[in-house]
């Protein structure tokens, strides 16, 4: 190797002592390729083809999807964009930014009067909105219908005490969470009152980005709006963005009312005239529609009206005053089909006879005798002397249902029903104890809670006994956070009759419970699904071809209308006429079904400034997307491992829970706001926040109970423990449920002990003396029917 090179050299492979055969024997020779048939090449490349051409249709259908999206929001036929400028903090100016921003996008010349405003220069048409700080309903209004949150935060302004940030106060940072759980729209932040100087705005403007990045999403970006030319970067970068919607606005047609009008019917109904942009999607004649808080109603026509607000225009005289806009003419009229019109169907009308039997059979007729010459053949003892006449009026113990008897067979069969129902592994097995129940005028945990919420609820009541309630509310309140579910047995009412409805379960996770067991008569009045997710998918690809349907049935998204909403309350109306002008009124249109009551289950969380107790079954509120409807909830623990749910007394803060409750049908995903009325004229305040998880009236929620008992002497494995019952005849009936410790030991009763309610129980291990027995009993429970549906129906 040259003394220059640096390339290097191998070793040579060595085929010294190799033939050529065994040099080319991993070789195919010419003449075997042809032999090598490859039957399925031609067919690879037509699958090859096939799965290449679906690709790019698919990527063509999905590109055509965004362009129509993004023509719809920005073309000049789309619905006034709706702009919601919101205050930090109540030193934040609004109204002048407001005023700024109309005079940048209107011209100043023409004076338009109309809330929509266009702007032929940023080829945009917007409607302007101040959100009033300090109406809470307000902001949350104008947020369900924003396309564009702009956050105005002041430079040199600082928030109150308590606050968790400078430049936020405390009303500021609860509707930001509020707006998180609704959905944010595309969002900026405005900072205004930005000294002249140049350095110290920037030191300032970095000081407020630090602040704030953090309390929103990273998209949101922050722009100076103290000049015109800010407003006009501004509104110039936001004119070319395609607007970022919430997913559950998109799934069914909204108007937001620019008017409402009231057309007198008599009988105390009226035809309610809403006139505003139909957003999203097309709207149905044939459809039913929600206005907020006022319930759900059907429409007589829809009149589709020439456009008040084009972006076209240029001329002076053609920009339609306040006066041309209320008399403007209609263009097409839509009535609905009355073969087509969705029936406006809320409850089931059960029918009392269903499953009565009018006449006996045969064989139950044969039975009745037999059992009646029984009775005549059993000999009775009866004092000496008695006629038959006076023996007909003494009555036996077989003649009256759940009469305690002190002997022994009598006890023996009530253990046999306690086994048979507590043991959880029968599914018919109940207490036969409604007659009791009756006699002794007995109060269930249910009917005191009922009991509780209708004293709150009477205005009769003192300052004294309003306050004594308050406390006595917050007092099992903390009571229930420190001891959950114990109760105790009263001592003048045995423990088989006051516990009558609960049943014992060996497992929690795995014992079965009977979904369709000693059903409420509620249950009769509601609608239930065989599938809930194959409806919702029918209903949801109905309305998609309903869209595509005739132009007679539908009006195309961004069409001016006015809707002619049939058969709405007088009283609602009229409020509905003053509440258009301090806040949105919507009227959202309703997929099929959507109005029938049925069983629905949400995901809840309390919300962290809400400090006061929220009883299960107490009136709340529920905003589910734009619909608004009154509920009493119960609150259950949320299980992924089992079909049953714990049911809570209070909704604990600090982690989720499942609300159940009968409430009109809605398709998730849906967001879930709760507000709970303060009982006085005041706004109803932010309690809780969550979304919309399922509907399913088969959903088991059991309420559970311990009764508790202290040993009272100890022998290894046996125990003698007291206080848990009052009386033997408990003991007995609650026999076949097993009992355990708060340090884990479990066992059985084995027997009872003396007259007072002792008894004597084996555990598998040895107890400690300061440990405690408990029993654990369960009762199905469900929530409250509401008196009335939408908040407007009750005031």
């Amino acid at each position: 190797m040259a003394g220059g090179s640096r390339a290097q050299v191998n070793k040579s492979h060595k085929t010294r002592f190799a033939s050529k055969a065994s040099r080319n024997i991993h070789k195919t020779s010419v003449k075997d390729k042809s032999k090598i048939s490859k039957p399925d090449r031609n067919v690879g490349k037509g699958a090859r083809a096939a799965r290449l051409q679906r690709n790019k249709m698919m990527r063509e259908q999905k590109r055509a999807a965004l362009l129509k999206e993004k023509r719809a929001f920005s073309g000049t036929t789309s619905a006034p964009r709706v702009i919601v400028l919101f205050g930090l903090s109540a030193s934040t100016n609004v109204s002048s930014l407001a005023g700024d921003l109309l005079a940048l996008l209107s011209n100043e010349k023409n004076g338009t009067l109309f809330p929509a405003v266009a702007s032929p220069e940023y080829r945009l048409r917007a409607t302007v909105l101040e959100a009033p700080h300090g109406d809470f309903m307000a902001c949350m209004e104008m947020a369900k219908i924003a396309d564009l949150i702009v956050f105005v935060a002041s430079a040199n302004c600082s928030s109150e005490q308590g606050s968790s940030n400078y430049y936020i106060d405390e009303f500021g940072s609860r509707c930001l969470s509020v707006f998180r759980s609704l959905g944010l729209p595309s969002s900026a932040i405005f900072l205004r009152d930005l000294p002249p100087d140049l350095k110290r705005r920037n030191d300032l403007k970095k000081t407020c980005i630090s602040s704030l990045a953090s309390e929103f999403p990273e998209d949101c970006k922050i722009y100076p709006a103290d000049t015109k030319d800010d407003l006009h970067k501004f509104m110039s970068l936001y004119k070319e963005q395609r607007p970022t919607i919430p997913h559950w606005r998109t799934q069914r047609p909204y108007v937001m009312a620019q008017k409402v009008d009231v057309v007198a019917d008599g009988s105390g109904k009226c035809t309610l005239l809403v006139t505003g942009y139909i957003r999203a999607r097309n709207l149905s004649v044939n459809q039913l529609v929600h206005v907020s808080g006022a319930g759900d109603f059907q429409m007589s026509k829809i009149e589709l009206l020439k456009d008040p607000c084009l972006l076209n225009v240029k001329k002076e005289g053609d920009f339609m005053d306040a006066d041309e806009v209320n008399d403007s003419q209609a263009i097409r009229t839509l009535v609905p089909d009355p073969l087509k019109q969705e029936p406006l169907l809320v409850e089931n009308v059960p029918n009392p006879l269903e499953g009565e039997q009018t006449w006996p059979t045969e064989a139950e007729m044969a039975e009745a005798d037999r059992e009646q010459k029984e009775k005549k053949q059993k000999k009775r003892s009866l004092p000496r002397g008695t006629s038959e006449y006076q023996a007909a009026w003494i009555l036996d113990d077989s003649d009256v249902s759940g009469t305690d008897s002190d002997d022994g067979s009598d006890n023996g069969m009530v253990v046999d029903e306690g086994e048979y129902d507590f043991a959880g592994q029968n599914d018919g097995g109940k207490f036969d104890l409604e007659d009791d129940q009756a006699s002794l005028k007995l109060r269930d945990s249910d009917e005191e809670t009922e009991a509780d919420s209708v004293m709150m609820d009477n205005e009769n009541l003192t300052k004294e006994q309003i306050e004594e309630d308050i406390r006595k509310i917050k007092e099992a309140h903390a009571e229930d956070e420190e001891y959950p579910d114990e109760v105790d047995v009263p001592v003048d009412v045995p423990a088989r009759k006051r516990f009558a409805k609960y049943r014992g379960l060996k497992s929690f996770r795995t014992s079965s419970w009977d979904p369709k067991e000693s059903l409420p008569p509620e249950y009769a009045r509601i609608f239930a699904f065989d599938n809930f997710t194959r409806t919702q998918k029918h209903v949801l690809s109905k309305a998609l071809d309903m869209e595509q349907g005739s132009e007679d049935e539908c009006v195309p998204a961004n069409s001016y209308v006015k809707l002619h909403i049939t058969e709405v309350p007088t009283h609602i109306a009229s409020k509905l006429c003053v509440l258009v002008k301090t806040m949105p009124v919507i009227a959202c249109g309703l997929l099929q079904h959507e109005s029938k009551i049925s069983f629905l289950h949400f995901r809840v969380k309390k919300h962290e400034t809400y400090t006061e107790p929220i009883k299960a079954k107490e009136e709340l509120i529920f905003h589910v997307g734009f619909r608004q409807f009154v509920t009493r909830p119960t609150f259950a623990s949320d299980n992924f491992n089992s079909d049953k749910h714990k049911m809570e007394r209070f909704l604990h803060a600090g982690r989720f829970s499942i609300a159940s409750v009968y409430a009109p049908i809605s398709f998730p995903p849906l967001p879930l706001i709760v507000l709970k009325s303060r009982g006085d004229s005041s706004p109803p305040a932010l309690a809780a926040v969550g979304s919309l998880k399922s509907i399913d009236p088969d959903k088991i929620i059991l309420k559970k109970i311990i009764l508790t008992g202290y040993p009272q002497r100890v022998s290894k494995s046996k125990a003698a423990v007291r206080y848990m019952f009052h009386n033997p005849e408990d003991v007995k009936w609650f026999k076949p449920v097993e009992v355990w410790t708060k340090l884990g030991r479990r066992g059985r009763i084995k027997e009872p002990l003396g007259t007072h309610g002792a008894m004597k129980c084996i555990l598998n291990g040895v107890l400690q003396q300061n440990d405690t027995v408990c029993m654990s009993l369960f009762k199905r429970s469900y929530p409250k029917w509401p008196e009335h549906w939408f908040p407007m129906s009750g005031v």
